[in-house]
């Protein structure tokens, strides 16, 4: 039988594999692309290397698989990548990351607008979304913007590359672009308001659900790729929001958090409800007719890299031997809190102008020490969002993790004591990439919907339970963090204002 082949465009590369009908993988391959940053919180990419390094792990993963026939493929990446792009679909720019949040001021702009469609997210855009990023460009380099014939999320860009049609998204247009899939599409009132009333000429006009065929790979693709069989490209969407497909569907309950560079939060609800410490909820952004929840922290696995590579100098292969020592210590004794805000803040906080901390150094203090406080301190930040859900009327009585932590047992087990409730762990296969090809399946026409396939393809899971000894040691340092938070806003504004910038 032809197999199934998934795409999932991470922040440092391109991961692929080929799926059998049963969900078995056949075959895997990698790449990577090189991120810079110009400024403090800048973070750009070229989307011709995502094509590069896309195309060579689909070769990768193709070949490894014995280069069977494809029915179906799809695409994820991170959300909020936009490529800058002329007529041509040549980037007259390097992409702006999801994780850059110079437009600052443009998405607080966005909380000054009455608008209805901004109920759908919490009241305001985040800076890391499209629409602020397109204003900041507007603003800050008009002649780029002028020239862009399109403006476009990283998945629409590299689904054009594989079909040569422009397409966008639903779950990206719905999440990150205000699209209403329930009322008048695209903004364009709304886009006038925030000075860029031609921003909907940039957008891909075809808004396609998750899971709907976009058509065949076009010619190009296929014979750089060497793909045989119908290779029907579906539409897929965000990495993480898709996790939901890849733990057996999404449940009213359900929480899917994946766990890398940084962490990202989602869960579906039959009922909206409007928070605003929550992005969302958004309307028919995965399943039609339900509402999609999402959470963040920009930063997760990246303190952990910051702390263990780039502050202690240790090289790669070496982290695993400060990752054990580590977790030898005892919980929160070290007397140390870590500030997960690097890059500000995603949820609930929505703050993007928050920054980094280590309080309590001492002439003492080891590396171990500040190595475990970093683990804590991104879990504090995991169980801040986990409560903004709770507290916001969105219930939690499932929680699936996933990603790089299960690499870290210090940051697994540090997460489990600190929400104090068990944890199911998704280990081994790429969930964003099993959710592709649950995608496929149904682009390809061998499943009637998301749901049947998502079932059929659901992982194992194995349970990490809290150690009920670290909870009152825990409750306490999450106190500290929470007020040490507040204590260091004001500080972090002033440190991260624009105009600090020079030359």
């Amino acid at each position: 039988m032809s197999a199934l082949l998934a795409l999932d465009l991470g922040t440092e590369g391109a991961r692929a594999a080929v799926y059998n009908a049963d969900g078995t993988r056949l075959g895997a391959g990698e790449d990577s692309y090189p991120t810079s940053f110009p400024w403090p919180g800048w973070a750009e990419q070229d989307p011709d290397h995502w094509w590069r390094a896309g195309a060579a792990a689909m070769r990768a993963a193709l070949a490894q698989a014995g280069n069977p026939e494809i029915a179906g493929l799809a695409v994820a990446t991170t959300a909020s990548t936009v490529a800058v792009l002329d007529r041509h679909g040549r980037p007259l720019r390097p992409a702006l990351l999801w994780m850059d949040n110079r437009a600052s001021a443009e998405s607080a702009l966005t909380a000054q607008i009455d608008h209805p469609v901004l109920r759908y997210s919490g009241g305001c855009d985040a800076v890391e979304w499209l629409v602020p990023k397109a204003m900041w460009l507007a603003r800050h380099e008009p002649e780029t913007y002028r020239d862009a014939a399109r403006i476009t999320e990283a998945v629409d860009y590299m689904v054009w590359r594989l079909t040569g049609r422009w397409t966008a998204s639903r779950m990206n247009a719905v999440c990150k672009s205000n699209y209403d899939p329930r009322g008048a599409g695209f903004p364009h009132d709304l886009y006038e308001l925030l000075g860029i009333g031609d921003l909907g000429g940039k957008l891909p006009a075809d808004v396609v659900p998750v899971g709907d065929p976009v058509g065949p790979i076009c010619a190009g693709a296929r014979e750089e790729l060497g793909i045989t069989g119908p290779a029907v490209v579906a539409s897929g969407g965000i990495d993480a929001h898709l996790s939901l497909l890849a733990i057996g569907g999404a449940r009213e309950g359900r929480v899917s958090i994946v766990c890398g560079t940084s962490n990202a939060f989602v869960t579906e609800i039959a009922e909206p409800v409007f928070p605003t410490t929550v992005w969302g909820p958004y309307p028919d952004a995965l399943n039609t007719g339900h509402w999609l929840v999402e959470g963040g922290q920009v930063c997760g696995g990246s303190v952990l890299s910051w702390a263990g590579e780039r502050l202690m100098g240790r090289p790669r292969p070496e982290i695993g031997r400060l990752i054990k020592a580590a977790a030898e210590l005892p919980p929160v004794e070290h007397g140390l809190i870590v500030l997960d805000y690097f890059m500000g803040n995603r949820t609930p906080l929505r703050d993007p102008r928050l920054r980094g901390a280590v309080l309590g150094l001492s002439l003492a203090t080891t590396p171990e020490q500040v190595y475990r406080a970093a683990a804590e301190g991104v879990a504090y930040g995991t169980r801040q969002v986990i409560d903004s859900f709770v507290e916001g009327g969105i219930g939690v009585s499932e929680i699936f993790i996933s990603g790089g932590i299960q690499h870290n047992p210090l940051w697994l087990q540090a997460t489990a004591d600190v929400l104090g409730r068990p944890i199911s762990l998704v280990a081994g296969d790429n969930l964003t990439l099993r959710a592709c090809s649950v995608i496929a399946s149904v682009g390809a026409g061998r499943h009637a919907s998301l749901a049947e396939a998502s079932e059929q393809y659901a992982p194992p899971v194995r349970t990490i339970e809290p150690v009920a000894a670290h909870q009152e040691v825990y409750r306490q340092g999450y106190a500290d963090y929470r007020a040490a938070t507040v204590a260091t806003t004001s500080i972090s504004h002033r440190l991260s204002a624009p105009e600090r910038r020079t030359g």
